[in-house]
């Protein structure tokens, strides 16, 4: 079944007694047994909820997993998969990923006595040569967050399976955020676990917070759901109805965010005050290949070095109007931010050095609004 149809139609009806063709939403924190020890499917929300459930049928759906957990945010859903590890262990992942992530790794997880190795992901031979026999996870962000580097999926984890021996197993872990179960599909080059910000395209709307695990093997996926559980991380079930709606249109909507970056990026790429544009729609991209292989499009977010010899970063803000200065992306409207002194900041001078992230770096969640306009408002904040 195409994945158009899958975004409407799985997981959605759950209503037997009036047939609504929306999922109804159970606000319940708790339910009734109808004896001791015989309950009708849910006993707590923090456990279990109809609605979640729902979201979290449709979600793994789209992934092509064989189930899926809902969580109260993005990072809430990275922090159980973390939980999967043991003191002593090793997780090699990139130098450029999303700063909210960056600083889960080096200031909170490594405090359990995990090691984690940031490196340039774009390269497989050093990718494979972080690896040794304490690795245990590889994590993995494509396109990266915000200089839109790709890494290839597949060749990752052939490398991680020629690392393995006996039990070692190297679980691969891919953040699909950016691109959506739409435009890639990380369960087919080999990875074992997805992670979403829910917050973002898949709910695509701007109107709640969430995150979503998806997994391909029910062993492991018992293991997250007793984590998510036991941390207390899972979504709300009103926040989960909201995403489960947002999700019915989301192919239409990323055609409709690809088409507008594709439009402003070529118009950024020509312009005097752009140094260097960051979009996986150009063919300019040195990694085309790869995005040829592993994509089938670019979705809505872009970035790019302002010249500030000619327009300055404050200028720059102060002059855009239909693209709002804020954090977040995926959202039926535009928005802009400086990765440098906002989403990125907690990497700190060093990590953002290392991760090719400049004071002139400014990144752009690209909207449905009418191309054309965008256009417009860049062009009057860039001369």
């Amino acid at each position: 079944m195409d994945v158009r149809t899958r975004s409407i139609h799985t997981g959605v009806y759950k209503d037997a007694s009036f047939n609504s063709v929306t999922t109804p939403i159970y606000p319940t924190s708790t339910f009734s047994f109808d004896k001791l020890g015989k309950h009708r499917g849910y006993d707590y929300t923090r456990t279990g909820n109809p609605t979640r459930a729902a979201l979290e049928e449709n979600i793994a759906a789209l992934e092509g997993g064989v189930g899926a957990a809902a969580t109260a945010t993005g990072m809430s859903a990275e922090s159980p998969v973390m939980f999967l590890l043991q003191p002593g262990d090793e997780v090699v992942t990139g130098n450029d990923i999303y700063g909210g992530t960056y600083r889960l790794f080096s200031e909170v997880i490594t405090r359990m006595g995990i090691r984690f190795h940031f490196i340039d992901m774009r390269d497989p031979q050093a990718v494979r040569a972080a690896m040794n026999k304490k690795t245990r996870m590889v994590w993995i962000e494509t396109p990266s967050n915000p200089l839109l580097n790709v890494v290839d999926i597949q060749s990752v984890v052939n490398g991680a399976r020629d690392v393995e021996s006996g039990e070692s197993r190297i679980l691969t872990v891919v953040d699909n955020t950016f691109l959506s179960p739409y435009f890639q599909r990380p369960f087919d080059l080999g990875a074992d676990i997805i992670v979403h910000s829910t917050t973002k395209y898949l709910n695509g709307h701007s109107d709640v917070v969430g995150g979503a695990i998806v997994w391909k093997d029910q062993a492991l996926g018992e293991q997250i759901r007793f984590l998510v559980n036991a941390l207390g991380v899972p979504e709300a079930p009103f926040d989960a109805w909201l995403v489960l709606r947002g999700i019915k249109t989301l192919a239409y909507r990323m055609e409709g965010h690809a088409a507008n970056a594709r439009a402003l990026a070529a118009f950024l790429e020509e312009h005097p005050a752009v140094r260097r544009v960051y979009f996986t729609g150009l063919p300019s991209h040195p990694q085309a290949e790869i995005i040829a292989r592993q994509q089938s499009g670019p979705g809505g977010m872009l970035s790019f070095d302002l010249n500030t010899d000619r327009v300055s970063i404050d200028d720059f803000f102060a002059r855009v109007t239909l693209f709002h200065l804020a954090e977040s992306l995926g959202g039926v409207e535009s928005l802009v931010e400086h990765p440098w002194s906002m989403s990125h900041a907690s990497m700190g001078e060093k990590g953002l050095a290392a991760s090719g992230i400049t004071k002139e770096t400014i990144r752009m969640s690209v909207g449905l609004e009418a191309a054309e306009d965008l256009i417009a408002d860049l062009e009057g904040a860039l001369s």
